[in-house]
């Protein structure tokens, strides 16, 4: 709905933050939430992304006695999903689990963005962290990490390796691998960790960098072989596989899914959503969910977060643009 007044054109958003900014500050959280609440998650259903909101939908649904509902919006890197959620209604209703990249590295990829990550959304809490992992498909011939990056090295530009899409934290990390290692090996992108790793599996690609939480099943099940961890330490997990900075000194990439909101949704509500999002992480269910998917429950202050994110971004920038990461 657009209504004109005078010169003024007034729209559905406009309309939606005056009405708020005329409700009683105390009144907006008491209320919070009187209607289901979606969680957008920009990537394809199976992923990390996607397992680790759905433990925390839960658990909200369960606080909130409102049903929280996982919406997946797939694609772009991340980029559509994050759209929906800066241009939602600042209401509170709609909240983004971004991933890692889509708020710290996407702007330096992408040339052309559908939103600002600075301006168009606000931190609320990191939600859970963990490590990717190196895996190779069961026929793959690499053991380990100095066979994988030895093999690398010989036939360049002829191993490929899958992510959950360009510029997404999956790519990111294989980005900062082979920034590290000087290999030439070719990406094919996905609209997701999931269809990646099935194609990892059926030897279509041979190595990808998932997120633990997407791939410990697959790992567990002899589907996939892991060869290398990205922590700096041995995930408990998978103890008898090696980190990579055991072969690699000093090498660390970590994942983590966040929740944010549209800028301009009032301070309560935030603040109420920050405060029931930590309850629920603290929550020995939860964590005992997040510990069986190799990711950690974070849960930190809206500061914290935001100057993290602020941090992450001057690192990604430098290696986006020694790596040559453009997406015209």
């Amino acid at each position: 709905m657009v209504l004109t007044l005078g010169s003024f054109v007034l729209t559905d958003k406009f309309l939606i933050m005056a009405g708020l900014l005329c409700t009683a500050p105390g009144v907006l959280a008491q209320n919070y939430p009187a209607k289901a609440v979606r969680i957008i998650v920009p990537f394809a259903a199976g992923g990390a992304a996607d397992t680790v909101t759905r433990v925390l939908s839960q658990k909200l649904t369960e606080i909130w006695n409102q049903q929280v509902i996982v919406d997946v919006r797939a694609g772009a890197g991340g980029n559509i999903g994050g759209e929906l959620a800066a241009k939602a209604a600042p209401d509170g209703y709609t909240l983004f689990m971004t991933s890692g990249s889509i708020v710290t590295a996407n702007q330096h990829i992408y040339k052309k963005m559908p939103f600002d990550p600075a301006k168009d959304l606000v931190a609320i809490t990191n939600v859970a962290s963990g490590p990717q992992v190196l895996v190779v498909t069961s026929t793959f011939p690499p053991k380990n990490v100095k066979e994988f990056i030895a093999l690398a090295k010989a036939r360049p530009g002829e191993i490929t390796f899958g992510s959950a899409g360009f510029g997404t934290q999956t790519h990111l990390a294989a980005e900062n691998f082979i920034f590290t290692t000087h290999i030439d090996v070719v990406h094919i992108p996905y609209k997701g960790e999931a269809p990646a790793l099935i194609d990892v599996i059926a030897g279509q690609v041979q190595f990808a960098t998932p997120n633990m939480a997407a791939a410990l099943n697959f790992i567990q099940q002899g589907k996939l072989r892991a060869l290398g961890a990205t922590s700096k330490q041995r995930s408990p997990q998978l103890p008898n596989v090696p980190a990579i900075a055991e072969t690699l000194p000093g090498f660390e990439n970590i994942g983590w899914f966040g929740l944010m909101v549209a800028t301009g949704t009032p301070r309560e509500i935030i603040d109420k959503i920050h405060r029931d999002a930590v309850k629920a992480l603290e929550s020995p269910d939860v964590k005992s969910r997040y510990d069986g998917l190799g990711m950690a429950p974070v849960g930190n202050s809206q500061a914290e977060f935001a100057k993290a994110i602020r941090e992450e971004t001057d690192r990604w920038a430098r290696i986006v643009r020694e790596r040559k990461l453009v997406v015209e």
